[in-house]
């Protein structure tokens, strides 16, 4: 995630940020633009972008509960912005506990959505016949995804809940965001993937999705993953089904180029043996070469884990990605290449 400026005072201000932490200006995040908007109250809830042409705008109507910060224009139908109109079920408000988990993963849904609009690709999937991308927040329900719809569980932001799961399946990561990037996976495997001429290629690396989707997660749970499938997947869970194998592929993908693109502003570069990278302007976003990516990814996460272990902690990254699995994260690479450049 980038940092931004504050266009009053000049101070660095954050993606969550709502005011200056410095001059108190108000700010949100302009969707049409990727950025940060320091803004000038006007009438009312109506307020001017300082950028100039940032015109008149005013805050998504969630931005009342607390839990967004992101911009609408004044004269837009919708109340909603780009990210909170994805939703179509939100919990029983009346609940403050719900509230405070709705918020949680709210701050996560918008670092899903602002990657997926940084990769250009799209959020409706009308033009291959699919419906929006939906998300339904729900506390008495499973988290998951079936056509289109993602439905996730609130009570997995209950931190200590969250950490009970990730025992109880062996897993060696579970966060919100992690969840989010997951499912969104299932949703652009139908966008992206279903029928087109991407499919041969799926199954070729993944397997053939056609397999009873049911049976192979009944078997999954019941049997525990083969005992070679960390030379074959990115986690445990991916060797349960194809779908699954992708799911986890996609989100794994997304989170190397956040951390890549996070790391990048702090001008955390190591290099295998050799130092740092040069210090220069790059858009992991939009990177062409995924050997670049994997090239700068391995020492990062070597360094974090490093730092991680200093403080006391487990390894920031417990994961080694086997050659088939970077085989298919290169997989997803290409396809996100892709398609964000037919949306530019």
């Amino acid at each position: 995630m980038k940092t931004f400026v504050c266009g009053s005072c000049g101070n660095t201000v954050y993606f969550e940020n709502v005011n200056c932490m410095k001059c108190g200006s108000p700010l949100g995040f302009q969707p049409g633009r990727l950025e940060m908007a320091t803004l000038v109250p006007l009438d009312g809830k109506v307020y001017r972008d300082m950028k100039r042409g940032g015109g008149r705008v005013r805050y998504c109507a969630n931005h009342g509960h607390g839990v967004c910060n992101w911009l609408v224009p004044e004269t837009a139908q919708d109340d909603f912005c780009t990210a909170c109109s994805l939703n179509r079920t939100i919990p029983d408000l009346s609940d403050p506990q719900n509230l405070l988990a709705w918020g949680d993963f709210e701050r996560a849904k918008k670092r899903l959505v602002y990657s997926l609009l940084r990769f250009g690709l799209p959020l409706d999937g009308s033009a291959v016949g699919k419906e929006p991308l939906t998300i339904d927040f729900k506390d008495d329900a499973m988290t998951g995804h079936f056509d289109g719809v993602i439905t996730i569980a609130v009570g997995e932001a209950d931190s200590v809940e969250r950490e009970r799961q990730r025992k109880a399946m062996a897993e060696t990561y579970r966060s919100l965001l992690g969840h989010l990037r997951h499912e969104s996976g299932h949703y652009y495997w139908m966008l992206l993937v279903e029928n087109s001429d991407k499919i041969e290629r799926f199954r070729e690396l993944f397997g053939d999705e056609r397999e009873d989707y049911g049976a192979a997660l009944e078997r999954h749970h019941s049997q525990g993953p083969p005992p070679d499938w960390s030379l074959r997947y990115v986690s445990a869970y991916a060797s349960a089904h194809p779908w699954e194998d992708w799911a986890e592929t996609w989100a794994h993908y997304l989170h190397m180029i956040d951390a890549l693109d996070t790391a990048a502003v702090h001008r955390i570069a190591p290099r295998a043996g050799r130092g740092v990278w040069p210090i220069k302007t790059y858009d992991y976003y939009r990177a062409e070469r995924f050997e670049n990516l994997i090239e700068r990814w391995t020492p990062l996460t070597l360094a974090l884990n490093d730092i991680n272990r200093s403080m006391g902690h487990g390894d920031f990254y417990p994961f080694v990605i086997p050659e088939p699995a970077i085989d298919k994260l290169q997989y997803v690479h290409r396809l996100i290449r892709q398609a964000g450049a037919k949306q530019l």
